[in-house]
């Protein structure tokens, strides 16, 4: 990647955060973590309690890349075609037309995924993966940058259709936005007493640009020895102990892919060690398993995880 291409990767990463950080205050690594999965072409989940701002990320996301935004609202009686959308019958043309769903947009919020039945949630995951669908032996593409981010609420179970580990493995990232600290929830309170904060949010730059940047990014430079670096920091998750699941195939491309997109952002050309563990635990958390006598003991995934991948030694590199 040239000296400008890079910067551009750094600007508009730059530029993305500025108009974040007008709605979300005090989360600086969440929202650099978000941008690298929008970059890295991935898909977001994000687990919190209620009010911790997912909705408004979401929405103030799409508005920064100057998107088309939709949101699916989990429930019990969502179906498949509400999300994909369907053919329907209009009587005086005697003729079938294709109504799109929800998922045909640039952001799509699927709120309370865990509220949807298993066959909504299938429907909206084959959408992520396959980035297109088929509808009566139609294949039709979905726009381009394409971002799910879905929402859980993980002190609510009652109702809920938790997602299944297959299904877990289609998002790159899961985060948690947390709590804002005193100072910035202060903040907050005056920068909305006059109008709502997601007004002030503007486009820096298209959906068109991004999917440009999102195709600069393979081009960031790994070395070999950072290759296996990353194999072996997933690979680890697969021998450990107090784990009955480890990291795939599909996690290891994902900590490669954002890796080079979180060194773009930070105006490099090539990856090094730390690029990969910084992005370790949001890419693998939510795609390994506890045994059940690591539960017992009281452990917990990020535990367990900073544990097996503290064995595995990083590899010196000279970048430049």
């Amino acid at each position: 990647m040239g000296a400008t291409e890079k910067q551009d990767v750094q600007q508009v990463g730059e530029a993305l955060l500025a108009q974040l950080e007008k709605v979300i205050f005090g989360k600086t690594s969440v929202l650099r973590l978000a941008i690298t999965c929008l970059l890295a072409d991935g898909h977001l989940l994000i687990e919190d309690v209620p009010g911790t701002a997912k909705t408004i990320m979401a929405k103030a996301l799409s508005r920064a890349v100057g998107g088309i935004f939709n949101r699916v609202q989990g429930t019990p009686d969502l179906l498949p075609g509400d999300i994909t959308g369907s053919h329907i019958y209009h009587p005086g043309d005697r003729e079938f037309t294709f109504h799109p769903g929800s998922i045909f947009a640039n952001v799509v919020l699927a709120d309370e995924i865990n509220r949807a039945t298993p066959r909504a949630q299938a429907a909206l995951l084959e959408c992520m993966a396959e980035r297109q669908l088929s509808i009566d032996g139609k294949r039709l593409e979905l726009p381009q940058p394409f971002l799910v981010i879905a929402t859980q609420n993980p002190i609510d179970h009652e109702g809920t259709f938790p997602l299944p580990e297959a299904q877990l493995d289609r998002f790159l990232m899961k985060l948690t936005v947390g709590y804002p600290h005193p100072d910035a929830e202060a903040e907050m309170l005056v920068a909305g007493a006059t109008e709502h904060p997601l007004d002030q949010v503007e486009a820096v730059t298209s959906p068109e640009a991004l999917a440009d940047i999102q195709r600069q990014i393979v081009q960031v430079q790994v070395e070999e020895s950072v290759r296996k670096y990353v194999v072996k920091m997933v690979g680890s998750t697969r021998s450990a102990s107090d784990l009955v699941l480890g990291g795939g195939p599909r996690a290891t491309k994902g900590l490669y892919r954002a890796s080079q997109a979180w060194a773009a952002l930070d105006g490099r050309d090539f990856v090094t060690p730390d690029d990969v563990k910084r992005l370790t635990m949001p890419i693998l958390s939510h795609r390994v398993i506890l045994g059940p006598e690591a539960r017992f003991a009281g452990k917990r995934i990020e535990q367990v995880l900073e544990e097996a991948m503290r064995l595995v030694p990083a590899p010196v590199v000279h970048g430049g």
